[in-house]
């Protein structure tokens, strides 16, 4: 009779287990983004962490996309400057605000050999995003830009797309599969009762 509970309890476990599946804890989430300006087209994604900071970013963690056709090909480190902005480092924030970059931005390099950093330049008389865009040569310091670099205003937007939800519950074929191995485990205990 005790195995016949625990059996029951068994099969109580497992068939609420599927179709009362948990939430699991979302570990990223996916974002598009894109920007323009004169000459200027990016678009891709974002996977940022899960968790906004106290002023509503969250932490880029990886980015894909083109800009101007050529692949982006990595992230800059957060605190770091592109190659030829030093010393403006970038923080890798996106927000959902109105305002949805830092004073920082974020940074990548594409398969041109180029880099980016769009941001929200809060010191123009009327504040608005902008691009520094470097290219080789690269000459360290932003007051080396030569006639192939530019900081020009772009248009940036960004949406989050993807939120991780709870796993896709277990197909109800494996039910009586999960029965049976249950009941044969209920009559093997049975017997050796016996």
């Amino acid at each position: 009779m005790k195995n016949l509970v625990l059996l029951s309890a068994i099969v109580l476990a497992i068939t609420s287990g599927l179709f009362f599946q948990t939430m699991q804890p979302a570990s990223a989430l996916t974002w598009k983004w894109n920007y323009s300006g004169t000459g200027i087209e990016a678009i891709g994604t974002f996977t940022t962490d899960n968790t906004p900071d106290d002023l509503g970013f969250y932490h880029i963690l990886g980015i894909t996309g083109t800009r101007n056709r050529e692949t982006i090909t990595g992230l800059q480190p957060v605190e770091t400057p592109i190659p030829g902005n030093e010393p403006f480092d970038v923080d890798n924030l996106v927000s959902l605000n109105t305002q949805q970059l830092t004073g920082n931005g974020f940074g990548y390099s594409t398969s041109g050999g180029n880099y980016s950093n769009p941001f929200f330049a809060s010191f123009l008389p009327t504040p608005s995003y902008l691009e520094v865009f470097s290219a080789p040569p690269l000459t360290p310091g932003f007051e080396n830009f030569g006639t192939e670099d530019s900081e020009l205003p772009i248009s940036f937007s960004a949406t989050i797309i993807t939120v991780p939800g709870p796993n896709p519950p277990l197909s109800l074929a494996y039910l009586p599969s999960l029965l049976s191995v249950s009941l044969q485990h209920s009559n093997v205990i049975s017997h050796q009762i016996n």
